[in-house]
């Protein structure tokens, strides 16, 4: 018989681990329950909490509506069955997030936040390297990296947290300084009723921030009701708007620096440029300190990642372009290219309208597809190859590819169907494309 707790962690993995860590420090004993037999974190579970109680393989609802509170993970949506009975229940459900938002309540705005259909972890990331040139004490984490319950053993002035849209559904009380959504683009399709339910819990990060920063180029950033806001974009600034003037970047009608001294390559990522320096701007960033970043910083693994020249072929990893947005921001970013483009593209669509695509495709000279919705990707272009693996598709890209060519790996989709994650996929690209021979 399952004893009675009156807090649940729903769902393990690294989150819900910092979560029982965090928990327990505060004189908790919480359940865990996961769906999966054998989740991520499960092994760490039991050797550092030998004697919490744990339900895996399924959640019992009967514990569930028993508890005071519980803690979901952002993975586990909102109208599974039995959270449900939960809320109907009025039992609290929140995320990792709302409970570090409660624990730094007394500090004061102090969070930088970041949401978006693509480009969050390279500005979180951009937003934490222009902190520390600029002297600052930053923590950076969220959905990137390190979950933000584990930050709060950091002694730092400023936290810079990536949030999905699952985490802001769970999130309330969180205060930011400032925040940006930086674009909306179909995504997680399986878990939204439509684009619209999606964009509106994007947009929820705006009512937890002082200052609101949305994206120029893409309305559907804009704040839905009237507030302290400011905004990015690769046009002209006006006001006090961060943009782009005759190749250089400005802060309304100061100038920070040429565009040729970014090291980021690609339009998307000047725009992602832009959100950063106007985040740290907010938290009295200098543009020297930011300048600088922009002048060294060259990208995450995985994004649009330079993996390596074969026989004058520049082949590029953006495998964490795992939406339909991404690939279309990436295809272009190098739409001004002189050299052709050969795209691997395909995977776990998860339920996405893959017609957005089509437009960008036209900048493609070969479309190689692999994987579940390969073939929905394939019929948007005629002549494009199909293969059934990773290995199949380098080595057909590398038939076709000439000196001056680029070769793209950027799936429009998730990995899922394929691999453990868009790390490991990302990974065996790069591996295949290192062992490529010189001709």
């Amino acid at each position: 018989m399952m004893s009675r707790c009156s807090h649940i962690v729903l769902g393990l993995g690294a989150t819900g681990l910092s979560v029982v860590r965090y928990l327990v420090a505060q004189g908790h004993a919480p359940m865990v329950m996961d769906s999966r037999r054998n989740p991520p974190g499960a092994e760490a579970l039991k050797n550092e909490f030998p004697d919490l109680e744990f339900c895996f393989g399924g959640f019992d609802c009967r514990g569930l509506v028993q508890a005071e509170q519980i803690i979901i993970s952002p993975g586990i949506p909102m109208d599974t069955p039995e959270v449900r009975a939960a809320l109907d229940m009025g039992i609290e459900v929140i995320g990792d997030v709302e409970l570090f938002a409660r624990a730094i309540a007394d500090k004061g705005p102090c969070v930088l936040a970041i949401t978006g259909s693509n480009g969050k972890s390279t500005v979180t990331t951009l937003v934490g390297e222009m902190l520390k040139a600029g002297g600052k004490q930053a923590a950076i984490g969220g959905n990137i990296g390190v979950p933000a319950l584990e930050l709060l053993g950091e002694n730092v002035s400023h936290y810079v947290l990536e949030l999905s849209s699952f985490q802001l559904e769970t999130t309330h009380s969180l205060k930011c300084l400032a925040a940006t959504c930086l674009n909306i683009s179909e995504d997680h399709m399986d878990r939204y009723s439509d684009l619209e339910a999606y964009r509106q819990a994007k947009l929820r990060l705006y009512e937890l921030s002082r200052l609101a920063i949305f994206n120029r180029d893409d309305p559907q950033t804009q704040p839905m009701s009237p507030m302290n806001n400011n905004s990015f974009g690769l046009g002209n600034p006006e006001g006090d708007e961060w943009g782009i003037t005759d190749g250089k970047i400005f802060h309304g009608s100061s100038e920070i620096m040429n565009l040729m001294d970014v090291a980021l390559l690609g339009s998307h990522n000047h725009a992602n440029l832009l959100a950063a320096m106007a985040l740290a701007d907010a938290a009295g960033v200098d543009k020297e300190a930011m300048a600088k970043v922009a002048r060294e910083y060259k990208g995450l693994p995985h994004r649009c990642e330079l993996v390596a020249v074969k026989n004058g072929a520049t082949w590029i990893n953006d495998s964490k372009a795992t939406n339909v947005g991404a690939t279309v921001a990436a295809l272009e970013g190098l739409s001004d290219y002189l050299g052709d483009v050969i795209l691997i593209a395909g995977g776990d669509g998860k339920g996405a309208d893959f017609r957005p695509l089509a437009n960008a495709l036209g900048s493609v000279t070969h479309l190689i597809t692999l994987g579940r919705d390969g073939d929905k990707i394939a019929a948007l272009k005629e002549g494009a190859i199909k293969v059934g693996s990773m290995a199949e598709a380098v080595s057909k890209a590398a038939e076709l590819a000439s000196s001056g060519d680029i070769v793209l790996l950027s799936p429009a989709c998730a990995s899922l169907d394929m691999y453990s994650n868009f790390m490991a996929r990302g990974d065996d690209f790069r591996q295949l494309v290192e062992a490529l021979d010189e001709q």
